[in-house]
């Protein structure tokens, strides 16, 4: 239950955040359910991998290269996801930082954990 409550949550987040954030476009509700689940898949199976792969940038610039991993999975996931369009790399780096703090905000409010 708590996976499709973090489903919707993110889904109703990246359609208010294309509304705010200029150079991000969503085309619908639907289209927002399909890009929080991608995202969740490419968090789960391509960013570990990403993680590890880059792991001597991120030790070195004291773990501020994660933020550009993030903006690097926004942008694939534009690629994989019609109707999910993000102008420019900074501007998926803006939208993934945005997020994920509004996710943090948005899961402790919502959910409870046992």
């Amino acid at each position: 239950m708590n996976m499709i409550l973090r489903l919707f949550i993110t889904a109703g987040l990246v359609l208010l955040l294309s509304n705010i954030i200029s150079g991000v476009h969503v085309a619908s509700f639907v289209t927002s359910l399909i890009v929080a689940f991608v995202l969740g898949l490419i968090n789960i199976f391509i960013k570990p991998i990403m993680v590890v792969l880059t792991l001597p940038f991120t030790i070195v610039t004291f773990g501020f290269f994660l933020l550009i991993i993030n903006g690097l999975v926004i942008v694939l996931c534009t690629k994989i996801v019609g109707g999910f369009v993000v102008d420019s790399f900074w501007t998926a780096l803006l939208f993934s930082l945005v997020l994920s703090i509004s996710q943090s905000i948005a899961y402790g409010i919502f959910i409870k954990e046992k």
